[in-house]
């Protein structure tokens, strides 16, 4: 498990200071063009919702940036969120380190 100090930011903070603050956005037109809700735009902006990959689509057609930028985000958030403030009991590995599960490299033919 790997504790990082810092929180990174939730992507509804960084979509909400980076694109919608600046640009000075009519919400409820944003959220028509996301094919969401105002009240889920809100619950987006301020953490309590996720960026799903369908947001994410129409978010990076929005503001030419890619999908996985704003599901990167949302992952690294989750991550961090599981490893830091939930309760989390590690469970011991499956395999030995030196015990390995081996791969056939043989060509598999398609059957019609």
């Amino acid at each position: 498990m790997n504790k990082n100090k810092r929180k990174p930011s939730h992507p509804g903070a960084i979509l909400d200071e980076l694109y919608i603050k600046p640009l000075n956005m009519n919400l409820n037109e944003f959220a028509g063009a996301l094919g969401i809700s105002r009240n889920a735009l809100f619950k987006i902006r301020t953490g309590r919702a996720s960026i799903t990959p369908r947001i994410a689509l129409r978010l990076s057609e929005a503001f030419k940036t890619t999908p996985n930028l704003w599901l990167n985000l949302q992952q690294k958030y989750d991550i961090w969120i599981e490893e830091n403030e939930k309760e989390h009991i590690p469970i011991p590995p499956f395999l030995r380190p030196d015990h390995y599960i081996k791969i056939s490299h043989k060509k598999h033919r398609m059957l019609a």
